[in-house]
């Protein structure tokens, strides 16, 4: 099973693709799609769209995994980015691909065991997981292979996960 993650965002949205045979995991890409903050929103959601569309037409997912957003003290900030997460899944769902939402405590409870885990301990763990030589950058991007881990990890149990 191939599956994509998704770490939701405007200005950086974190991508990890990787495949899943039983309880083996290899990570095949992962990056991150970045919009520049001088361009007009509207602009910045289609590169994130279109960029995305990309990525899912070249390596055929499965399933999207993304992670659920949490409050921003920001209430504009967290409106642009729930915009931008809207956009993603649209990207996904326009391809046909199931999509699948988790919480931060889901995917810190799924990498590292412990729901208060911290930044650090998620990325080594993404690092161990996929047998990866470094942690990748930027955060984000560590973040969606958390994610898409998190989904893998989830698969006997996916349908409660099922975006509703």
């Amino acid at each position: 099973m191939i599956i994509l993650g998704i770490d939701p965002g405007i200005a950086i949205v974190g991508y990890g693709i990787i495949e899943c045979k039983g309880n083996h995991y290899t990570a095949i890409d992962y990056g991150a799609i970045t919009t520049d903050a001088d361009m007009l929103f509207p602009d910045r959601l289609k590169i994130v769209y279109d960029r995305l569309t990309q990525i899912i037409n070249i390596y055929k997912p499965d399933d999207l995994a993304i992670e659920e957003l949490f409050y921003n003290k920001n209430a504009k900030t967290a409106i642009k980015v729930g915009q931008a997460r809207g956009v993603e899944i649209l990207a996904a769902i326009n391809q046909n691909v199931e999509i699948y939402e988790y919480t931060p405590l889901q995917i810190k409870q799924a990498i590292v065991g412990y729901g208060r885990a911290e930044k650090h301990q998620i990325q080594e763990m993404v690092k161990i997981l996929l047998n990866l030589k470094d942690i990748p950058k930027p955060d984000d991007v560590a973040d969606a292979l958390a994610v898409a881990l998190t989904h893998g990890s989830s698969l006997k149990f996916k349908e409660a996960f099922r975006m509703k």
